[in-house]
């Protein structure tokens, strides 16, 4: 597969990016796409959650009656889970939701996903972009060249530049990461990929896992 380089106003330079047809996958891997993303949303959650058992209730811990001859059931004191105000019966605790997956496994998940970007022609690459001052007006600008305004774009790039993120972070439906800080969410989240020229080495070497 071969691509062009573009420049910031969407046109082709004589740059060519060549990524070999005999890296590309030829099996389905969506049962471990499943997986890693399944462990990306979980990673996700706090599991701050927790509700109050009895022995985390203040409260006296005397017996409301004596057990037997009143008619009644045996209800023990008053943080029993009967009453309102009570402790919850096996309600949440905090926890951890981080599941392990092999790391050859996420690799090849990677790979999978950025081959079906390519096969589907979902990616640009652009030339590097340097800013020495935010400016949202620019990402905006560049989107419209290249013909992705409005839709779900993933800018990649080699090294990051703190300009460049402040330009791009109040963007809709568009986000900026380092090649090193890439997922398979992202991956899989955003339909359309850009590719800055610094970001393609590192790129191209996840095309030949083996």
């Amino acid at each position: 597969m071969e691509f062009k380089v573009l420049d910031i106003n969407g046109n082709k330079t004589d740059k060519k990016i060549q990524f070999e047809d005999k890296f590309l996958s030829r099996k389905s891997y969506s049962h471990s796409v499943y997986l890693e993303i399944k462990r990306y949303l979980s990673a996700q959650r706090q599991g701050t959650h927790k509700s109050k058992s009895r022995g985390d209730l203040s409260g006296s811990r005397r017996k409301l009656h004596r057990q037997k001859g009143t008619g009644g059931s045996r209800k023990g004191d008053i943080k029993n889970p009967i009453f309102r105000g009570g402790g919850r019966i096996f309600g949440p605790k905090p926890r951890k939701y981080f599941t392990k997956i092999n790391k050859h496994t996420k690799s090849m998940v990677r790979k999978y996903l950025f081959e079906d970007k390519l096969k589907k022609n979902k990616v640009k690459i652009v030339e590097n972009i340097v800013l020495d001052v935010p400016k949202t007006k620019f990402i905006v600008k560049l989107l419209e060249s290249l013909q992705l305004k409005n839709k779900k774009s993933l800018m990649i790039i080699g090294k990051m530049n703190n300009n460049l993120y402040l330009s791009s972070r109040n963007i809709r439906n568009f986000r900026l990461l380092n090649i090193n800080e890439l997922d398979c969410f992202s991956l899989l989240n955003f339909s359309d990929i850009i590719l800055s020229e610094d970001s393609i080495e590192k790129m191209y070497k996840f095309l030949i896992i083996s």
